[in-house]
This record gives C-alpha cells, structure tokens and sequence, in this order.
C-alpha cells in the first residue's frame, strides 16, 4: 500500500485499528436506542426535554406527513432551521421514508438560497417562520413544491426569547394561509405514529451536505446511509471508556454543518446520550447552559472558545464534569488552548475532517498522547496519506509537506450532478481534500495551509471567488481578490483588496454595506484595503496566495 499503519500504537489498548461496522441505518439505530433507553433524554431544548420514546413517535408521525405531502423515496427535502428539535425531527424523518435531506444555512441570502435549492432539486422545504418571507419570495425560481414553516417556540415549556439570535420581534410569527405552506405542529398533531417500514438502504443517498472547491461554486457532497452511520460509529469507538446512555454533550455545532449534523445529531442517538441544543452559541447562553445541565462533552469552534474565555463566569466556573473538550472546523490558537489549560485543566482533542468525509477523519486519540501543532490520528478504519502537490501519485514520507488524502467508509459517494469534480477529487476511493499537511513518524497529521484558498471563518468555510463576484459587480470597482487573514475570534477573517476604477472615489463603509446585501454575514470582508494593483500570472490571472503572501509580510 506504500505506507504504514503506524497511528495504531497510540490507541487505547481497548480501541481496534478496525471496528467492525455494523449495517444499520439512522432509523435502525433509532429504533434501537429507543427501546434500550426510552426515557433517556435524547435533546433538551432550553429546558424541554425530549426522550428517546418521543424522539421516535415524533420522528414516525412526520415521516408519515412527508408520504402524505407526496414525498418519494429519493426526492430532496431541504431544511433552512437553525439547532431546534424540528431540524432532528425532520432529518430523522426524511431518513426513514427512503428521502434526502438537503442541508442549508439558515444565514444564506436570497441568491445563495435559491442556487442551493435549484442544485439540490429540492421539492420540500422545511424553514423557520422567521425565514419564510426569503423563500416565498424565491420560491417561483425554485423547484420547490411545498414549504412547511416552524416556529422557534414550538417545543419550549415556556418562552425565552432572549436566547434566540433569530428573534427581533416576535417568538412566534403566525403564518396567514396560503397555497403550499403548511405548519409544522399541524402537522404532527395531525398523524399518529403507527408503526412504518424503514426505507433507507445502506448504500443509497441519505443526504446532502453542501461545500465548496477551488472553484467557489457550492456543491453538494453526496453522504450515503453507509456514510453517515459508518462516521459516528467511528468516531465513538474511541472513547471506550464512556457508556451508553450517560453521558451529554453541549449542541454548539450547528446541525446544517458536518460537525453538527454528525456530533449534535447522529452520534448521540446512537450512543444514548444527551444533546443540549444551542440555537445560536453565546457565551452568556452557553454558561447558563452549563450551569443547569451540566454537559459532559464541550465541543467549540476557535470563536466560541475564544468568547467563553472572554465571560468572567466560564473562566470561573468549576468545570469538573466535562470530561471532553472537542476543537474542529478550524484550528485553535495554540494561546487559546492554554488558557483552557490554565483555566480549567481542559486537555483539547482535535477533530480534523471536512463535509466530504461527513466531519470525522483524524482525532487526538481519546486519554491518548497530545502533539502540539498536530490534529491527531487517523480513525480507526480510515487510512491517511500524503502526495505529492504536483501529480498526486507519489506517497511521501513521513515530515514531508504533500496534499492530504482520506480513505474510509465514511468518504461521501461524490458531488451530486457534478461527475468531473468528483472525479477529480475522488480517485481510486481516495478522497483529496486539498489541504495541504504532513504526517510525522508516529502517524500524527499536521495541516500546514489549504490549497483551494478556502477561509475558514467561525468555523464556516467561505469561499473567495464568491467575494470577488460579488466585489465585481460594484460599478466602482475594476478589479479585486479576497483571501483569509488570522483572526483572534474568528480564526480567519476576510480580507478584500480593492482596485478602484479610474476616477472614481470609493469609501470602505460602501463596499461594505454593497456586500451585506449579497452575502451571508460571515462572508462580508472584515478588511477593505485600496491598491493600484494586484498581482497576475502571465496570463493575467490574479495571483491570490501571492496577494496574500505580501500581506502576511507587511502585517506579521
């Protein structure tokens, strides 16, 4: 195979170089953990609790409603909701008639919005009142069918308005009736949960996540039931000191993102344990969740780090009940890391992965061996190598810097209706994430920088020609290129340098407002810098990581 397994020796001695992966799929292992663990709580959702007997009655009276609505088995229901029991339920359901669910950020703009869901061939969308004004408006450029509207209150004992980030006005928007908009609780309320058959199959499409490439166009990363199952069981089988149906974990990952839709979701139905969703991850919410439920799993994005650290209480508290704390999405600050040390004896586990591997690859091996700089090891069943930048054939040894590839049953299936990307990124069941790292003797990987240019910014991948087109189509500007710059809160921020047209004056708070109304908030360049030029190949290609590389060396 031209490399060696070395990362096994770091396992716990309990922990297999190869789990055996047991066929089931998210409805089986559903059904399973609701007749082991029926009054378990499965989610809390700011003080209501759902156990895993409601969790499945939910789950079966919805997917009842989505044959009634005329969903078939293969067609695409999509979700625009933010981490509320309805995206679970939904996702659940879709699972369980043999559907796809189609995952969407709820902070999309109307034009991100409505490419996705025309890319996704979307028929169902499932979306939060709040947003249900955008898709109305796009509706009639979609192939969207049929819209069933939530509400964030839906599940809460009682209302708490001041937790919800979505909420300007009203907790509850009343829908007025119209043709093709139905609600949620109406429907559940509406079906019983009689016994159904499980439609998912092991090899067949269970959903799509979307990501992005070189190109800046979002594609949709085609996860099968295999996939998604085979991720979670994975990832869990290295904490082999934890039991089934003890444990809980804090839901800052948002569902809609391969993170989330595997820790905040799947892994903890399958594992019986408890998910506390966050809709939105502030630290004041996060510590007042902490304090009342006390969550064994701490998971967080450099940004929500960096915030509790920031919140006098966190650094405070007592947190002897957390038994993990989990960094992905984005590489945490080495200064962040310590303070956690100091501050609370946190020992960090990495999580390295992408969408296209449904979230989990490499992990610092659980009660296992920490190397500074690095993200871990390999999971078990998962192979990692490095080749070389030029060709991608040539497996380099260990300290050398080449692109990391992934091989494991969790790779996706492909890009949906995208067969020349796939086949460039998926190559003899070699998944090349275009990152670029090494391995080290020991078998532990280090990512030294990515070579799509993506910016990971709050732990969501932005996409820089995206920026650029967006920066194009202002009338004053003739040219521009957007990289990542480091960030102390974000871990990257945006970074855009402009080159104005002749003549014409511009202010940065211009070209700032201009993209807020054309993109997603996370994507807004956070830094306007003026230029007379950029630099270009001989064929006029503007030069990015050249731009960005005479930025790092007049700004260390």
């Amino acid at each position: 195979m031209g490399f060696e397994r070395n990362w096994h020796k770091w396992y716990a001695k309990e922990v297999p170089g190869a789990v055996e992966i047991k066929k089931k799929t998210m409805p089986e292992i559903l059904k399973r953990t609701a007749k082991k663990f029926p009054e378990h709580t499965a989610f809390i959702y700011m003080g209501k609790r759902i156990s895993f007997k409601q969790l499945e009655s939910l789950v079966t009276r919805f997917a009842w409603a989505l044959k009634d609505l005329g969903v078939k088995k293969g067609e695409k229901v999509g979700m625009v909701l933010p981490n509320i029991p309805q995206v679970v339920i939904a996702n659940q359901a879709v699972y369980k008639i043999g559907a796809v669910a189609v995952m969407n950020n709820p902070l999309y703009t109307e034009k991100e919005l409505q490419y996705q869901l025309n890319d996704s061939d979307t028929k169902v969308v499932v979306i939060l009142d709040l947003f249900l004004p955008r898709i109305l408006k796009i509706k009639g450029n979609t192939k969207v069918e049929k819209i069933i509207a939530c509400h964030i209150n839906d599940y809460l004992p009682f209302p708490k308005k001041q937790l919800f980030p979505f909420v300007k006005k009203d907790m509850h928007r009343k829908i007025t009736p119209q043709k093709d908009v139905v609600e949620f609780m109406d429907l559940i309320q509406r079906y019983s949960d009689t016994e159904m058959g499980n439609s998912a199959r092991w090899d067949e499409t269970a959903a799509l996540l979307y990501t992005g490439g070189t190109t800046g166009v979002s594609k949709g990363a085609v996860l099968t039931h295999e996939n998604i199952s085979s991720a979670i069981q994975q990832f869990t089988s290295m904490f082999y000191d934890l039991n089934e149906g003890e444990e809980s974990i804090l839901g800052v990952y948002p569902i809609f993102h391969a993170a989330g839709y595997s820790v905040s979701q799947n892994m903890t139905i399958l594992k019986g344990w408890t998910c506390i969703l966050i809709p939105r991850p502030e630290p004041d919410i996060i510590v007042e969740m902490l304090k009342k439920f006390k969550p064994t799993f701490l998971p967080g994005v450099p940004t929500i780090y960096t915030g509790l650290l920031n919140n006098k209480e966190f650094t405070n508290m007592d947190l002897a009940f957390v038994k993990g704390y989990f960094a992905g999405a984005a590489p945490l600050p080495d200064d962040t890391s310590q303070q956690l040390r100091k501050n609370h004896g946190a020992v960090i586990n990495d999580v390295y992965g992408a969408t296209e591997n449904t979230a989990f690859a490499v992990s610092t091996p659980w009660r296992g061996k920490i190397k500074k700089g690095t993200v871990g090891v390999p999971l078990p069943n998962t192979d990692i190598k490095i080749v070389d930048l030029e060709k991608g054939e040539t497996i380099l040894p260990p300290g050398e810097e080449g692109e990391i590839c992934i091989q494991g049953p969790q790779v996706m299936k492909g890009y949906y209706k995208k067969e020349e990307d796939t086949k460039s990124t998926i190559k003899d069941g070699w998944f090349h994430t275009g990152d670029i790292g090494f391995m080290d003797d020991d078998g532990y990987l280090t990512v030294v920088d990515r070579k799509k240019d993506i910016i990971i910014s709050s732990g969501y991948n932005v996409y820089p020609k995206e920026i650029d087109e967006v920066l194009f189509e202002h009338p004053k500007i003739l040219e521009a290129c957007s990289f990542g710059v480091p960030d102390e809160y974000r871990g990257e921020k945006v970074k855009a340098c402009v080159v104005q047209v002749p003549g014409e004056k511009l202010l940065v708070e211009d070209i700032i407002l201009f993209c807020k109304a054309r993109l997603a908030a996370y994507k807004v360049p956070r830094e306007i810098v003026f230029t007379e030029t950029l630099p270009k190949s001989a064929v006029g290609k503007v030069l990015r990581r050249e731009l960005r590389e005479i930025d790092r060396t007049q700004c260390p």
